[in-house]
């Protein structure tokens, strides 16, 4: 059965974006720049995860091994159509969950008005490789119960507040992590990888 991947950029104390919710990459954000080091680890093992217009300028053209879906809510969808671009992920099945939105202006992109839940348990049981859950944090936190695998692209810095890893919806259910894969590189940024040990695969 595919597996529901958290990957996501995240700081020490545990934070995806600032207050604003807004992407804390962009010209005004608050995120440690990546070095050649970092950015080549990107390019060679996550791929698909790169944006359209990124790996457009990079000159990518992988598709990569791990993903060829991709799920988000609705800030992080208004966060790209904010900067212009109605389908960041046009490389991938790109998935856009809300409750409030009527429609969203990707040709491709499916938008997803019901249950979140029940959604992910159907693309689980369909063929392909593993589901990347890019954020945000609440979609996150209304999913906190099948997520599989959890990659954190962990940032050489802290925030102090804004949106959480797993914001409103996430339920307290603590539950245990084994880690799998760590890549530490020079600038400081260390990708942790960590599989459910307490759910079946």
């Amino acid at each position: 059965m595919r597996k529901l991947v958290y990957c996501a950029a995240s700081t020490l104390d545990g934070f995806v974006a600032g207050p604003d919710g807004g992407t804390p990459t962009g010209p005004d954000g608050f995120w440690t720049p990546y070095d050649e080091d970092t950015l080549a680890h990107f390019v060679a093992e996550y791929p698909e995860t790169l944006p359209g217009p990124a790996r457009e300028a990079l000159g990518v053209t992988a598709p990569g091994t791990r993903f060829d879906t991709v799920l988000e809510g609705r800030a992080s969808y208004e966060t790209g159509l904010a900067a212009g671009v109605d389908d960041a992920y046009p490389h991938l099945r790109h998935l856009v969950f809300s409750t409030t939105l009527e429609s969203v202006p990707g040709a491709a992109v499916e938008l997803v008005r019901g249950d979140a839940v029940e959604r992910v348990r159907a693309l689980k049981r369909e063929a392909g490789k593993d589901i990347w859950l890019v954020g945000g944090g609440r979609l996150a936190g209304s999913l906190y119960e099948e997520i599989d695998r959890i990659i954190l692209k962990l940032a050489p810095l802290t925030a102090g507040t804004g949106v959480p890893l797993f914001g409103a919806g996430a339920v307290f259910a603590p539950r245990h992590w084994e880690l799998t894969g760590h890549t530490v590189l020079k600038a400081g940024f260390a990708h942790l990888t960590y599989d459910r040990k307490d759910k079946e695969a």
